[in-house]
């Protein structure tokens, strides 16, 4: 399988929809890949709290329309990243406005919308993300026919290990997670990457932003780790296209080689008390 990760820069005075349209050339200049992966919030800026409500759209609005075209048009799957997604209204006058999420897209090459998945870990400890968006409460996982089962995860989820373990269970062989992360913690988002594909013998395609998101500088180094944890592509700070082939037999060799997850204990029964 061929992987393009794009990662693109969020430039404040861009338009939305200037920022689409130049979006939408990139993933059409990705025909021949297999899949191609945005990064979180890239219409917005991950850190750009104060746009979420001005910019959120509803799932099937002016992004899901860019980008369902663009993935028809390369003949690709794609990962359209995430929005700030408009959920609806209960239609009750005190409820107001609907909801907010932090929603990816998955599109099939034919342009369909096949997956979306609402992030469930929200960053902020009580403000931006945290206050300004609602959980999702569902794991989601995209089966990619004769290739691989996609599981899906958005960058703060990357800190919580039980996520994976669950699309693990529900099949998943590649993690796909964009995110919008901070370049003052990015060897924790190397080592994460890592490690979530170590513990479950998986890989693990990670697109970061490049730039700056109001203020805050963007990690970059979008990373690219096979099921036995080794770095096959990493991206520098700056925009960049990251292409790797990825071998999908390699994930049931290595769980047959070195079949660590048979021996799991913890989370597939409970324990008997001691007397």
């Amino acid at each position: 399988m061929r992987a393009s990760l794009l990662q693109i820069s969020v430039n404040e005075s861009e338009s939305v929809d200037s920022r689409r349209r130049r979006v939408a050339s990139l993933v059409r200049d990705q025909a021949g890949a297999d899949l191609v992966v945005l990064p979180e919030l890239w219409t917005t800026g991950a850190f750009a709290y104060e746009g979420f409500a001005r910019e959120a759209e509803p799932l099937e609005g002016p992004t899901h329309e860019a980008m369902a075209k663009a993935a028809s048009d390369a003949g690709v799957w794609l990962h359209a990243g995430s929005i700030p997604e408009r959920g609806e209204s209960d239609g009750t006058p005190a409820a107001g406005e609907g909801p907010l999420y932090n929603t990816s897209l998955v599109f099939s090459p034919s342009g369909d919308l096949v997956a979306a998945y609402r992030k469930i870990h929200r960053f902020g400890f009580d403000k931006g993300e945290a206050v300004l968006m609602g959980a999702g409460d569902e794991l989601v996982t995209v089966r990619m026919p004769g290739v691989t089962t996609l599981g899906l995860a958005t960058c703060y989820d990357l800190r919580f290990p039980e996520l994976f373990r669950g699309l693990v269970d529900a099949g998943a062989e590649t993690f796909v997670i964009p995110a919008g992360w901070p370049e003052r913690r990015r060897s924790h988002w190397t080592l994460l990457a890592q490690a979530r594909a170590v513990e479950n013998q998986a890989f693990v395609l990670a697109c970061g932003t490049a730039g700056t998101h109001a203020g805050v500088p963007q990690a970059g180094h979008s990373i690219v780790v096979d099921p036995w944890g080794t770095v096959l592509a990493e991206a520098g700070r700056g925009e960049e296209v990251l292409t790797v082939e990825l071998d999908h037999g390699k994930v049931a060799q290595t769980r047959e080689q070195f079949p660590a997850l048979k021996d799991r204990v913890l989370g597939l029964a409970t324990p008997r008390p001691r007397r």
